[in-house]
């Protein structure tokens, strides 16, 4: 596992957290940015951080994911279970605004089907910051896998 970086380029952090964000070019300004992550997204105004999560793939995605997500996401492919993530991403995004986003860890999706189905019931203010902080665990992941 590799310590956490002290520098990274716009371009790391964009392969990182999947998009090239106003939240990117922010961190790329700090010195140990994954440290900084907190003060960064607390700066952000709503709109950018729903950006930010809009930019990561869905969860079941099979198409257009970068070399790193497809590989996260494992090969689970289960018709059934895609067809399930699907709808529920589909019921997340239009209770919520903006994309569902989870730290997979290596769970199959079936598992993540569950943790899904409990955070739609979630107010959207305590899920946009659970969705952002999944998304800084999978970034600080990503970068100590190398």
């Amino acid at each position: 596992m590799r310590e956490l970086p002290r520098q990274l380029s716009a371009g790391e952090l964009a392969e990182l957290f999947e998009g090239r964000t106003r939240f990117v070019e922010l961190l790329a300004e700090q010195e140990d940015p994954l440290q900084h992550t907190p003060e960064v997204i607390a700066a952000l105004t709503g709109e950018e951080k729903r950006a930010v999560l809009d930019a990561h793939p869905a969860i079941g995605q099979t198409k257009g994911l970068s070399a790193r997500s497809a590989a996260e996401q494992g090969t689970d492919v289960d018709p059934e279970v895609l067809a399930e993530l699907a709808r529920l991403n589909a019921e997340y995004e239009a209770r919520h605004g903006f994309r569902f986003v989870v730290f997979v860890n290596r769970r199959p999706k079936a598992e993540i089907l569950e943790v899904l189905k409990v955070r739609i019931g979630n107010p959207t203010e305590v899920e946009l910051e659970t969705a952002l902080g999944e998304l800084v665990a999978i970034a600080t992941d990503r970068w100590r896998r190398g």
